[in-house]
């Protein structure tokens, strides 16, 4: 068990991620346009397989008054002979950084490996479009879905959503929202790596000041970047919100020498004292981003995301047939 507050000790990265580490790209948010240029095609990207279909792209309606919202759809390779389960997916950045279709190639091979439809959604970044924009697009991503599901296919009670690092906060506030809000019903969420508190005032964020990739700084900037200005309630801050009862089945990741690593775990520990299920996965040795690396570790955690969305998308079939 890795306690909440244990010590980040520098020198205990997992041995095949190690010798990678100066693959990781350095950040810098003091520049957000100049980061956004330096990343583009430049990031490090598991080895995958090149074959198959890209994904469809379509633009939905979003909140009233707001531009139109992207959305990539992968579907599986594989005849379907029923309707499948669909997993809104959103990518992490800081808020900032990143786009959906960095993430095609993962997302194939998420929806090969569960048999479900993917939707990625290339939310308004910040600065440019400070919060909530973000959130309303996901939000309507997920409306959007679900008001669509027997043209794209798909069981409306299975419908899961997948955030890492910023996406998981979205992943998690657009859960609540829909929870709150009388939406959706969502089958189940995954927060990988997550970003859920703006206060970074954990022990792992306190220590959290020379690591891998992302830092205490970079969190402290890019909260600023998100919020502009505009101060969120505790109903927008996922770590902050006062009732967290109602929300589906959650799969959570931490990392051990993450900045974030308290946030997601305090974060499990409130799901589970609010009677939901959580399946808690804690990666030893490594940081953040680390499943960007070809390394075995990183196969290990992804293998193990799909099994576990596999499963809790299975329990909530209705038995519907295409």
């Amino acid at each position: 068990m890795m306690p909440e507050g244990g010590m980040i000790v520098p020198g205990t990265i997992q041995p095949d991620l190690e010798h990678l580490v100066d693959e990781m790209p350095a950040l810098d948010l003091s520049d957000v346009p100049a980061m956004r240029l330096a990343l583009d095609g430049r990031a490090p990207r598991r080895v995958e397989d090149a074959s198959g279909t890209g994904p469809s792209l379509v633009e939905i309606e979003g909140p009233a008054g707001s531009p139109r919202v992207p959305l990539r759809i992968t579907c599986p390779d594989a005849a379907r002979s029923r309707t499948r389960a669909a997993i809104i997916e959103i990518h992490g950045g800081g808020f900032v950084l990143g786009s959906a279709a960095d993430n095609d190639a993962a997302n194939r091979e998420l929806a090969n490996a569960t048999d479900a439809v993917v939707v990625s959604v290339d939310y308004r970044l910040a600065p440019e479009h400070p919060h909530p924009a973000a959130v309303d697009d996901c939000y309507a991503a997920l409306l959007w879905v679900a008001g669509r599901h027997l043209e794209l296919g798909i069981d409306p009670a299975r419908i899961g959503i997948l955030g890492a690092s910023a996406g998981a906060y979205l992943a998690a506030t657009t859960a609540l929202r829909a929870r709150d809000q009388g939406g959706p019903a969502l089958a189940c969420q995954a927060l990988l790596e997550p970003v859920l508190d703006n206060r970074c005032d954990t022990t792992s964020m306190q220590q959290g000041t020379d690591t891998v990739f992302w830092t205490r700084a970079l969190a402290e900037r890019s909260w600023e970047l998100f919020l502009a200005g505009n101060r969120l309630d505790s109903r927008t801050i996922p770590a902050r919100h006062p009732n967290l009862t109602g929300l589906p089945p959650t799969y959570l990741t931490v990392n051990e020498l993450d900045p974030l690593r308290d946030q997601g775990l305090r974060y499990a520990e409130r799901l589970r004292t609010a009677a939901v299920p959580v399946d808690l996965r804690q990666w030893h040795g490594t940081f953040h981003g680390f499943t960007m690396l070809d390394t075995a570790i990183g196969h290990t955690a992804i293998e193990a995301l799909h099994a576990a969305m596999s499963v809790a998308l299975a329990a909530q079939s209705t038995g519907q047939t295409a």
